[in-house]
């Protein structure tokens, strides 16, 4: 009798056991990934915390995946990843390698048709920053000198000093170029290693340097990024990839990947780069406390 007892107890458990997997496999959820970008694990933490809190879909992280968009594209083509957060620019001249189209929104209208029709991969609306090459220099400098523009810049240049790598004095879509578009005329050029600039112009060494337009440094240093008002470095903006089959299977998705659009400006993802970067906050940490500052997430209580 006891044997038979025991032999219940034991077949209840492994019934248990597997409508417990069964639930779990049938659970929603989707596979984000990022690039082993600071500005990436940020986004990540983002769409994780509006997907969880504004539906009952589970999402599976893949951080830092190595080689970015060359590893991570073939991973949401064979259907392993669901979205993550990727850049006009990278999309239209990495993936899709098509010529460059100067205007920002003509690039992205472009880049989100190609994606439809050659991947089924939908690009959702932009999140609002652009993380492009810049050209930057101290706040104070520009507010005394009045520069807000590339053009602004080109009017005094002459009585000012640039700081940048070898290579971006030699290529195309470097120096010569901007030289070309905006009539740069430098009083002195400056070759510098990359991990040289913001303390050569920190120290006032150089006046201005070339950046990336939401490096976490940009705040730590007190620089501003002036505006590429003729467009001539690629657009970069972000917004999300996710396979039109997981849009399929969870619809409510839509909803929320469009609270994204327009919530970040360049200054908001500098500032949060900054606090991950200089600051050693965790990514987490700052997504969520961004998210609650705009009003799209409470904090539950104890």
């Amino acid at each position: 009798m006891k044997k038979f007892t025991v032999i219940l107890i034991l077949a209840s458990m492994v019934g248990a056991l597997a409508f417990s997997a069964g639930c779990a496999k049938e659970g929603k959820s989707v596979v984000i990934a990022s690039k082993p970008m600071t500005e990436q694990y940020i986004l990540v933490e983002i769409l994780t915390f509006l997907i969880e809190d504004n539906t009952d879909i589970a999402v599976e992280q893949k951080m830092g995946i190595g080689g970015g968009t060359a590893n991570i594209h073939p991973a949401m083509l064979s259907g392993e990843i669901d979205m993550y957060p990727e850049y006009t620019g990278t999309g239209w001249l990495f993936v899709l390698k098509k010529d460059l189209i100067n205007d920002p929104q003509a690039l992205y209208e472009a880049t989100k048709e190609a994606y439809d029709q050659e991947y089924d991969i939908t690009w959702s609306g932009l999140y609002g920053f652009n993380d492009t090459f810049g050209i930057a220099m101290k706040k104070d400098l520009a507010a005394e000198l009045g520069i807000e523009t590339y053009s602004d810049l080109a009017a005094v240049s002459p009585g000012l000093t640039l700081g940048a790598e070898y290579d971006f004095y030699e290529r195309e879509d470097g120096y010569p170029g901007l030289e070309s578009v905006y009539g740069f005329d430098f009083g002195k050029k400056t070759e510098l290693d990359i991990g040289l600039k913001y303390q050569s112009i920190t120290s006032d060494e150089v006046d201005v340097i070339n950046v990336f337009s939401t490096d976490g440094r940009l705040e730590e240093a007190g620089l501003v990024v002036l505006k590429d008002d003729k467009n001539f470095f690629p657009s970069y903006y972000c917004a999300t990839l996710v396979r039109n089959d997981t849009l399929a299977r969870y619809p409510e998705l839509a909803g929320v990947l469009a609270m994204m659009d327009g919530m970040i400006s360049d200054g908001e993802m500098t500032y949060m780069n900054y606090l991950v970067e200089i600051e050693n906050q965790d990514p987490k940490i700052v997504a969520r406390d961004f998210l609650i500052e705009k009003g799209l997430y409470e904090e539950e209580s104890d």
